[in-house]
């Protein structure tokens, strides 16, 4: 009995996501610091450069987690921007606000972004396509 559930991926994705996570760190802690246009255009472009390369390495669960690998790395660089921003206290505060509560946003962003990127790039790729179940039955006779 043989069944063939797909192949696995090839490549490994964790060089870019983590030079991902690091450029949205110093985003993040600019739109803190010093909130503008630009700086969200530089997130909102280098998340669609990793959407486009998950999306032609066909590596789309990636997406689930480049969020979480996110704030693993911002965090600290979040509380440091809110207690530069609003004082020591007062960023202390709301630094721990915006790294528990306000990071729902922030991931649900940045997945719906990099998610959409990545399954655009990956349909307009295409590629061959070969059964994912190959099911032989025994009791017939190939010969």
């Amino acid at each position: 009995m043989v069944i063939r559930f797909g192949d696995r991926a090839k490549g490994n994705v964790s060089a870019p996501l983590v030079l991902w996570a690091l450029a949205m760190t110093v985003v993040l802690f600019m739109e803190v610091v010093a909130p503008s246009a630009a700086v969200t255009t530089w997130g909102f472009a280098v998340t669609a450069v990793l959407g486009i390369y998950l999306g032609w390495q066909r590596r789309l669960a990636a997406v689930m987690l480049a969020p979480f690998l996110s704030w693993l790395f911002a965090w600290f660089p979040m509380e440091v921007a809110c207690m530069i921003h609003f004082g020591i206290l007062k960023g202390f505060l709301v630094g721990l606000l915006t790294i528990t509560f306000g990071w729902i946003g922030i991931g649900l962003v940045e997945f719906v972004w990099l998610g959409m990127v990545a399954m655009l790039v990956r349909a307009v790729r295409g590629g061959p396509r070969s059964p994912d179940v190959v099911i032989i039955d025994p009791d017939r006779n190939l010969g």
